[in-house]
């Protein structure tokens, strides 16, 4: 079941419907029996493995708990490290087969094959669980957060599995900690017209991002991906741009849509985008896009590898090693693995050059405040990032690299712009007609000026300040533009969210 499907519009009011009419003591439950529901309508069989993952970490939780009593503090503390690494190795065995064996398997007989070894290993037929990754590491960060004594461990095995699979953002986030989404499991949750309208509205601005603009766009970067020895370099360079685009409207509206159905049903979710393309640096970008992933990391990985505390170039091999991770994280291939490593390199590089970077700015007497540098690091940014979103998108590392070559060896900027014998514009021949190019412009522009807006103050509390009848044209106005304009219907393929294969 996704967000933009018939289906979902109907579990959603009835979930909410009914959990409103359940006295408060039960409410939890209907939410856990919706939520294993919600997981269950991809496959029946891969609700074991999120069970698995929640009886492991729940028992890993009391079983840290029980060692706080145990007066000895030498093996206190050795009680308590054995059963947080019995939780994770148990934990990453179960997503390192279902996810990583085949890249594993596969590059172990590449290597023989180079040392002139022949390796056979078993291969074996699975499906990627949808949103394995995702909560897994939310199950994984509250054993962790027992151990470190955040919280104390849950004592009703139902109300963790709730947690573990609270529907709106179980297979693609946010990656929720317990310390926020877990208490208020065990909180009453009232029926407030306020929050559920705005609620609503947020996911109205969610599905607007999805169906108008992401799966619009989709079309075209699909075609140009798929085709990228066909099309002359710019192609490449203009779906690539134009991918960027995509997966913030997708990802992001998946968020939002997250965000405002938790918010409906009484819930706060963290907020996981913060207008990342208004970035002034790769760091800053990174405190802005997937924030419940990136504050993972660092508080699950980084911090423990030493972070900044053990010098620059620990600091810097802690910072590349993370962003690897992460990449692998995303994908089992070397791509994703690249599109990491990229993003750590653009850090350590920017700290390493900020020294010259600085003389050089003061010699020139350029202002570090003013509007146009501020403006052109945006840009360099973005640049920067985009090029590393080619690796993501790409289908392998490989296919990233000659994308690249052809992008700079052939580039026939005026390509886009030839007519051709059935008298289409090469730019209209790309995957979108004239029509549906220049809609998603128009959308471009309005994310970017919303972008702007909210980057000085929120949006939904001044909508929501207006009077009665503009109020509500303004919603009437944002659901016909996702009816008329959404990217559904025969035209087109009910694309599931891009992170859900994560």
């Amino acid at each position: 079941m996704i967000f933009n499907s018939l289906q979902f519009l109907i579990f959603f009011p009835l979930v909410t419907l009914l959990y409103f009419a359940f006295p408060q003591r039960v409410r939890w439950m209907w939410l856990l029996v919706a939520s294993y529901y919600f997981y269950m309508c991809w496959n029946p069989r891969y609700a074991v493995l999120i069970a698995a993952s929640t009886v492991i970490t729940f028992l890993s939780g009391i079983l840290i708990d029980r060692e706080n009593r145990v007066a000895d503090e030498g093996k206190r503390k050795r009680r308590k490290k054995l059963w947080v690494a019995l939780s994770f190795l148990l934990n990453l065995a179960i997503l390192f087969f279902f996810k990583y064996w085949g890249f594993f398997s596969d590059n172990i007989v590449a290597l023989g094959g180079l040392a002139g070894v022949s390796i056979e290993l078993p291969k074996f037929d699975v499906l990627l669980p949808v949103g394995i990754s995702f909560y897994t590491f939310q199950a994984l960060s509250y054993t962790m957060d027992v151990y470190r004594g955040e919280i104390y461990a849950e004592r009703n095995l139902f109300k963790y599995a709730l947690f573990v699979s609270f529907f709106p953002q179980l297979v693609a986030g946010p990656i929720e900690r317990s310390k926020n989404l877990l208490v208020q499991v065990n909180e009453p949750h009232s029926f407030d017209p306020d929050r559920v309208r705005d609620g609503l509205l947020l996911m109205l601005w969610g599905f607007f991002q999805k169906v108008v603009v992401a799966d619009r766009i989709g079309a075209l970067v699909d075609h140009v991906y798929n085709h990228w020895n066909e099309v002359a370099g710019i192609s490449i360079v203009v779906a690539t741009v134009l991918f960027a685009v995509q997966i913030y409207c997708d990802f992001g509206g998946y968020s939002d849509i997250a965000i405002g159905a938790a918010q409906v049903l009484g819930f706060s979710l963290m907020k996981n985008f913060n207008q990342p393309y208004l970035s002034k640096s790769c760091g800053e970008f990174w405190h802005r896009w997937h924030i419940s992933l990136s504050s993972w990391f660092r508080d699950y990985l980084y911090i423990p590898l030493g972070g900044n505390r053990k010098g620059k170039w620990r600091k810097y091999f802690n910072n590349l090693a993370t962003f690897a991770v992460s990449g692998l994280w995303h994908g089992a291939q070397w791509s994703y693995v690249a599109w990491g490593g990229l993003n750590g390199l653009y850090q350590v590089v920017g700290d390493i050059l900020k020294p010259v970077r600085l003389k050089m700015l003061s010699a020139l007497h350029i202002n570090r405040e003013s509007r146009i540098w501020s403006a052109l690091r945006m840009v360099l940014t973005f640049c920067l990032i985009d090029f590393a979103w080619l690796f993501f998108r790409a289908p392998s590392f490989l296919t990233g690299v000659a994308m690249i070559r052809r992008a700079v060896t052939c580039l026939w900027p005026d390509s886009l712009f030839t007519v051709g014998v059935d008298g289409s514009l090469g730019l209209y021949t790309l995957g979108l007609d004239i029509a549906d190019f220049w809609l998603a412009m128009a959308c471009i522009l309005i994310l970017a000026a919303a972008d702007i807006i909210k980057e000085k103050r929120p949006i939904r509390p001044y909508i929501t300040r207006l009077p009665l009848a503009p109020r509500w044209i303004v919603y009437f106005v944002c659901l016909y533009a996702i009816l008329i304009f959404g990217a559904y219907g025969p035209g087109f393929d009910a694309a599931a969210f891009i992170y859900f294969q994560f």
